[in-house]
């Protein structure tokens, strides 16, 4: 593959999806409409890369003080769930270990809050020689502006802003992969 292909173009073979801190009392303290499409977007990414048979992490910050990962993503944590106190998913060797296991090359980001431990993340996986692909749709912040920023930020660090719809089309290329149908119905069902 040619290295914009490379960059840009999410993989099977090299993908991973991270989805960080979306925990129960997390969750209540973000804007209803930007959890809810957060939430919704994450939901049909997990099932995407439930029937293309893709690795999936799952982050808990401090679960003791802000509890585990909401009931209606409990599927991110099926594979592996790591705890963490640093606010980079890459200051817990576990979070590290997991995704070395998964032989990925590229990650698909996810989760709260953007501006935090999304983008501390981001940014330490990019210094990796990870490539990062920021999934806009299915991220957020308490504040508008800080969702923004991070967002900027990202871009100028490198990595690739993406949306839950690009991120699953990529994945099967065409009408022709075994997931295509799958991938087809999880779209269908997206809200504005």
């Amino acid at each position: 593959m040619g290295a914009l292909k490379d960059k840009f173009w999410l993989q099977t073979d090299q993908t991973a999806l991270v989805v960080i801190d979306v925990q129960e009392r997390l969750v209540p303290a973000m804007n209803d409409r930007a959890s809810g499409e957060l939430i919704h977007h994450v939901d049909l990414l997990l099932e995407g890369f439930a029937a293309l048979e893709l690795p999936v992490i799952a982050t808990e910050q401090y679960p003791k003080g802000l509890g585990h990962t909401i009931d209606k993503l409990n599927a991110a944590t099926s594979q592996s769930c790591i705890e963490k106190t640093s606010f980079s998913c890459c200051g817990e060797p576990n979070f590290i270990e997991a995704l070395e296991k998964t032989g990925a090359k590229q990650v698909l980001l996810v989760g709260m809050e953007a501006h935090v431990c999304v983008l501390q993340t981001l940014l330490e996986l990019l210094d990796r020689g990870y490539v990062v692909h920021l999934v806009k749709d299915a991220i957020c912040s308490r504040f508008k502006s800080d969702f923004e920023t991070a967002v900027a930020m990202a871009t100028e660090a490198g990595a690739v802003i993406t949306s839950t719809e690009i991120a699953l089309f990529q994945l099967v290329g065409g009408a022709k992969h075994p997931g295509f149908k799958a991938v087809s119905q999880l779209a269908r069902r997206r809200t504005p």
